[in-house]
C-alpha cells in the first residue's frame, strides 16, 4: 500500500489515506466520557495539514489551531496581530489534513484579538468563519465579560472552549507573561470567572500558568467543563502544548514546563506519541518543576 510519508520520513510513517481509521471520531460526548472518567485528554497545536495528520496518528484527540501560530509560523512577538482571515485559512489547512487521512482528531479554532469583542454579534460572525472552515468548536480568552459571549454563542449550536490565567491576547495588560491566581484575592477571581463560563456553556477550559493546587481544586469543582492544562500542573482533566516546543524548535526561550519530546526520538511522529503516552500515564507534566 501507498503509505502518506515515505519511509525514513522525520515525520513519521501515516497511516494509508484509503484505510479507514480504527479510532471513532472524538466528539463532544466523547471528551464529556473522558472528563468524567478521568481519562487525561490530550491537546496539541497544529497549523498546517501534515503536522495535524502526523498529530491525529499519534494519538492526539484534540488539536488547537492556536493563534499562536503568530509566533511560532509569522515571526510576532504576541498573538495581537493575528487576524481572522489567517484563522480560517489555517484552520482549512488543519481540517484537510485530517480528512487526508481520516483522522478523528476534534478540531478547535482560536478566536483573534479583536474578532469577538466588539460584541456577541460579532463574536458570531467571527464563529461561523472557523466553524465552516472545519473547526468543531471555537477557543476565545477572558473571563467576566466573555460568558455572555458564550452564552450567546452555546445557544446558537457553537460549542465553546473558554481561556482563563495567562490569556496571551492581553498579555500587555498583565504585564507580561507571568503567573496568573496567585494570592487569594486573584484566585478568587479565576474561580469565580471559571464558574461563570461553565454556568455559560463552555464545554472546554484551557488553564495557562495558573498554580498547580488552584488548577487542581477548579478540576474537581467543574463537572460540566472540562479543564485543560498548560503550565497547570498535573492535576487538571486534560494537557495541551505548543507544538513547536515540545518539539524544540521554538525561536524564544522555551518555558518551563515545556519538556523537549523530540530528544532520543526518532520521528515526529514517535515524539507526539510519548508526549500522548506521557500525558495519558499521568508522567507530564510534574508539578515540581514549575515553582508555583
Amino acid at each position: 500500500m501507498t503509505q502518506s510519508t515515505a519511509p525514513g520520513s522525520p515525520y513519521g510513517t501515516l497511516p494509508p489515506a484509503s484505510v479507514p481509521g480504527k479510532r471513532k471520531p472524538v466528539s463532544l460526548p466523547r471528551l464529556r466520557e473522558m472528563q468524567a472518567q478521568g481519562d487525561k485528554i490530550v491537546m496539541l497545536t497544529a497549523y498546517d495539514a501534515t503536522f495535524a495528520a502526523v498529530a491525529d496518528a499519534a494519538g492526539v484527540e484534540c488539536i488547537l489551531v492556536g493563534d499562536s501560530l503568530g509566533m511560532v509560523c509569522q515571526g510576532l512577538t504576541s498573538t495581537v496581530g493575528v487576524t481572522l482571515e489567517t484563522m480560517r485559512y489555517h484552520t482549512e489547512s488543519v481540517v484537510r489534513g485530517l480528512h487526508r487521512v481520516q483522522g478523528t482528531a476534534w478540531v478547535i479554532g482560536d478566536l483573534p484579538f479583536g474578532s469577538y469583542h466588539e460584541s456577541r454579534e460579532q463574536a458570531l460572525r467571527s464563529a461561523t468563519v472557523l466553524m465552516q472552515a472545519g473547526a468543531h468548536m471555537v477557543k476565545l480568552e477572558g473571563g467576566g465579560w466573555t460568558a455572555e459571549v458564550v452564552h450567546f454563542l452555546v445557544e446558537r449550536g457553537i460549542p465553546v472552549c473558554a481561556h482563563l490565567g495567562l490569556t496571551p491576547q492581553t498579555v500587555h495588560a498583565l504585564g507580561g507573561y507571568r503567573v496568573q491566581g496567585k494570592g487569594d484575592e486573584a484566585a478568587a477571581t479565576l474561580k469565580r470567572h471559571a464558574h461563570e463560563l461553565q454556568d455559560a456553556g463552555a464545554a472546554m477550559l484551557v488553564l495557562e500558568m495558573v498554580p498547580a493546587a488552584l488548577s487542581a481544586e477548579l478540576t474537581r469543582e467543574l463537572d460540566r467543563c472540562a479543564t485543560i492544562g498548560i503550565g497547570a500542573g498535573a492535576g487538571t482533566a486534560g494537557q495541551v502544548l505548543v507544538m513547536h516546543d515540545m518539539l524544540g524548535v521554538n525561536l524564544g526561550k522555551m518555558p518551563r514546563f515545556v519538556r523537549n519530546f523530540m530528544e532520543g526520538a526518532p520521528s515526529v511522529r514517535e515524539a507526539m506519541a510519548a508526549y500522548v503516552q506521557a500525558v495519558k500515564g499521568g508522567h507530564f507534566p510534574v508539578d515540581a518543576q514549575h515553582g508555583w
